[in-house]
């Protein structure tokens, strides 16, 4: 952690190197400018800025917009007031530095002797939009970030309707893959159905800040859809295009606009966000047995607000919305047989469901051990796994190597292909990785394993596999609002996410 304090101001004392001729303008000496973190409390000396400007350096996502400030006051040193000028300045530092330094027709003016430039009312609000666009970008993209549950995969933890903070800096922000989009928008324009809101010529390769903690057993957290990457704008992330082009074609799910809409492509940062509790780390192995879920051969707690299924047989009598509301218990489906009930219950509700004078009996929806649900990962008939009896799976960690066979390579194909880069064939029952033999992998990220605290009605990583450490987000950490059906749920506002 150390370490990384010392390199926070690296991203900007490297480009003020490039100011060696303004330096010499403000009459320093322009060989100061090679000497990291000196040469920027040097440029604060030209530009007049107190020592406490220096010291926000050195605090992560605080400096990046304290830097571009220093940039704006040293472009008014050259008497560049108009808002292009500045944004230059800003955008193009590297090269408008020596621009200013070395031009003869640039003459450098002490802040003291500037002349003050009255700015028209249009301005100031130009410049106190933009002043609060760039800053609310940064905590956005550093800090931390609004997020709303849009389906009912975490229920009871997190409800329809919840509105998070996600905090960017638990795990460690990363650095924006796709820099250049519009403000606050995730993937697409407003007001269209497939625009892309970011540009795609400049794309920058994984990179993540170190973080407060690591991602631990259990911990809810927000990350990218993984089978984004890819997606119909008729469904977004609620239907995988994969297994609409399993059911459909590839030709129909392309050709037919109607129905599927365009199909279009999305790098990590800005495919869907989706907030699973992460169920397994790097290296672990995972198997479910009858919904228990076992981590290294042992049997892990269920989640307290963890739903399942189960048949509800009663007397015949119906259920009491009105008492339901109040246990805070789901409205059961009522099935053909009489008295025959579906609910979606925590084990503390079975134990009051239970209690009712009107149920004659519980049991536990529970695939059986054997049955093959072909939409489970990886889509193998060859692992005839289902949503309650899954595994046994490895959680594939960075840096240690996976031995590959024909039989375990769909576990580990997408990884191979999607998530790192490589091409991947087999010939004559070889298995080549760019071209050459491999009897392993050796992965280069981290892969984690989430599960919906809502077993029976959340589609996770038992249905598209792996999430790589790169599509993680952050934490959700605190529920600042809640509202559904017309009703605020003042019990939820301000409450921490366990």
């Amino acid at each position: 952690m150390l370490e990384f304090i010392f390199l926070l101001p690296l991203s900007m004392t490297i480009p003020t190197i490039f100011a060696w001729g303004i330096f010499e303008k403000a009459g320093r000496k322009g060989w100061e400018t090679l000497i990291p973190y000196y040469n920027l409390y040097v440029f604060l000396k030209i530009i007049k800025k107190p020592f406490w400007w220096y010291l926000l350096l050195w605090f992560p996502y605080i400096n990046v917009f304290m830097y571009m400030l220093m940039l704006v006051e040293i472009a008014k040193c050259f008497n560049k007031f108009k808002l292009w000028e500045q944004a230059v300045a800003v955008v193009f530092h590297i090269f408008y530095l020596p621009y200013l330094g070395w031009s003869k027709d640039e003459k450098f003016v002490d802040p003291d002797d500037r002349p003050q430039i009255k700015k028209s009312w249009v301005r100031e609000w130009v410049d106190a939009i933009i002043f609060a666009v760039v800053a609310a970008s940064i905590i956005r993209a550093f800090l931390f970030e609004a997020y709303t549950i849009p389906t009912s995969s975490m229920e009871k933890t997190m409800l329809v309707g919840d509105y998070l903070f996600v905090s960017k800096i638990a795990y460690g922000p990363r650095i924006p893959m796709t820099p250049i989009s519009f403000p606050f928008v995730h993937h697409t324009l407003p007001f269209t159905k497939s625009t892309k809101s970011f540009v795609e010529w400049i794309e920058l390769p994984y990179c993540r800040m170190p973080g407060l903690t690591k991602v631990k057993h259990n911990d809810p957290i927000v990350f990218n859809y993984p089978e984004g990457d890819t997606v119909s704008t008729r469904f977004q992330s609620n239907r995988s295009y994969y297994l609409l082009v399993k059911e459909y074609g590839r030709d129909r799910v392309w050709s037919d606009k109607r129905n599927f809409g365009e199909i279009v492509a999305r790098p990590v940062d800005k495919r869907e966000n989706y907030v699973k509790r992460c169920i397994a780390l790097p290296g672990d192995t995972l198997k479910i047995i009858k919904r228990q879920v076992y981590i290294n051969g042992k049997a892990v707690e269920t989640p307290k607000e963890s739903q399942t299924d189960y048949y509800v047989v009663t007397d015949g009598s119906s259920f009491n919305p009105k008492i339901l509301e109040n246990l805070n218990i789901d409205k059961p489906m009522r099935l053909p047989q009489p008295g025959m009930f579906k609910m979606n219950l925590t084990l503390e509700a079975k134990e009051k469901i239970e209690s009712f004078s009107i149920v004659k009996g519980i049991e536990p929806i529970i695939d059986p051990p054997g049955k093959w649900d072909p939409i489970t990962f990886p889509f193998d008939s060859a692992y005839k796994w289902n949503r309650d009896n899954y595994g046994p799976i490895y959680i594939p960690a960075k840096g240690v190597p996976i031995p590959l066979t024909l039989r375990n390579l769909p576990l580990f194909q997408r990884l191979i292909t999607v998530y790192e880069g490589n091409t991947l064939e087999v010939k004559d029952s070889t298995i080549l990785i760019n071209g050459k033999p491999a009897d392993s992998y050796t992965p280069k990220l981290n892969y984690y394993w989430m599960m919906g605290d809502n077993r029976h009605n959340s589609m996770d990583s038992r249905y598209w596999g792996y999430v790589p450490e790169d599509h993680i987000v952050g934490k959700p950490e605190l529920i600042w609002f809640s509202y559904n059906d017309g009703k605020i749920r003042w019990n939820r506002l301000f409450t921490f996410i366990k």
